[in-house]
């Protein structure tokens, strides 16, 4: 079925963004030279980008450090303007930043912050409160509901400066989703973060997209929020799209094998492993193997009918290992650099 082009969310068209970077030179009269006569060279942080993310979804956006993806997040929230291409974001041009657009959207940033250092959480959320011009109903009803959904109640009236980075995170989101905004872009939202708030962040924003329904992009180190969150990946290298689509897909797409994790009874391994599969690892009576997907059945069923096998799992390889294995395969594109 056709999409119509009011179904997207975010559209981006050819988006480029260059910045100019001064060449410094070692060595003393390297470094007068470059004084009196700058020389600089242009860097594509974003290269020829195009998107179509659809209303409601949730997309991990995906890339090494410096592969443009905070640059992008800027510019579709209108931080940035590009230096070519375009963007639509809910029909708005989004470096216009007009009123209407700035409403729809939010922008949270691991390490940045929308709250007011030296004032409580609750003091900031009625600033807020201001800036979107909610009414008294919209408000108690709104800041009610994420209190509750963040566990946030016992933090409310503490200087911000004094709470835990946890706690901190959690208004944070508090805060930028006040407006119930229809785009929430999320950069790095649980750096930092222990792998108990990790988890407790994850199911709060699975649980509100599912009552709001917001479209969400999402950038994050930490593979376990990807796999978590997104129903799509788009992974960019050196500014450019690499990939997009499923991770199923990416899984398939870069390691088409699977994790047999067997342990057995005692005595040796009970049968012949055949082409296909490879024993990557053994510690006592605990063996793994990595095996074609189309094996994996076979090798199972052949294991379970020695009748030896204490206990057998089979995993997809780590998400973080699939991801490089991309970085490291994809080249750079073309580089105009103007010296």
């Amino acid at each position: 079925m056709t999409q119509n082009q009011n179904d997207f969310a975010i559209i981006t068209r050819q988006l480029n963004r260059q910045f100019s970077v001064r060449i410094k030179a070692e060595g003393l009269t390297a470094s007068l030279r470059n004084f009196f006569s700058p020389v600089f060279k242009t860097v594509n942080a974003v290269c020829d980008l195009d998107m179509c993310i659809g209303r409601g979804e949730i997309i991990g956006f995906l890339g090494p450090n410096g592969a443009g993806k905070t640059t992008t997040l800027k510019m579709l929230s209108g931080l940035l303007m590009p230096t070519s291409g375009s963007i639509e974001v809910l029909g708005h041009t989004p470096f216009n930043r007009d009123h209407d657009f700035l409403k729809t959207i939010s922008l949270v940033m691991g390490q940045k912050q929308n709250l007011w250092w030296d004032l409580p959480p609750v003091e900031t959320f009625a600033i807020h409160r201001k800036i979107y011009g909610l009414t008294d109903a919209q408000f108690e009803s709104r800041i009610g509901e994420l209190i509750e959904m963040l566990e946030i109640k016992d933090c409310l009236e503490t200087q911000t400066r004094k709470l835990s980075l946890g706690q901190r995170m959690r208004c944070e989101l508090a805060v930028s989703l006040l407006h119930q905004p229809g785009i929430l872009f999320l950069d790095e939202p649980t750096i930092g973060l222990d792998i108990l708030m990790q988890k407790k962040i994850r199911n709060f924003l699975l649980d509100y997209h599912r009552r709001f329904k917001p479209t969400i992009l999402l950038t994050s180190h930490y593979m376990d929020d990807v796999a978590a969150l997104a129903q799509r990946v788009i992974v960019i290298n050196h500014g450019a799209k690499i990939f997009e689509g499923k991770l199923k897909e990416l899984t398939d797409k870069m390691h088409p094998d699977k994790i047999i994790s067997v342990v057995i009874n005692n005595g040796e391994f009970p049968c012949t492993i055949d082409d296909g599969c490879r024993l990557i690892h053994r510690d006592g009576q605990l063996y793994r193997f990595l095996v074609k997907r189309q094996k994996v059945g076979e090798l199972a069923a052949q294991l379970f009918s020695t009748g030896q096998i204490a206990d057998l799992t089979i995993e997809d390889p780590p998400l973080e290992d699939i991801i490089g294995q991309l970085f490291t395969s994809s080249e750079p594109p073309a580089r105009n650099d103007n010296v």
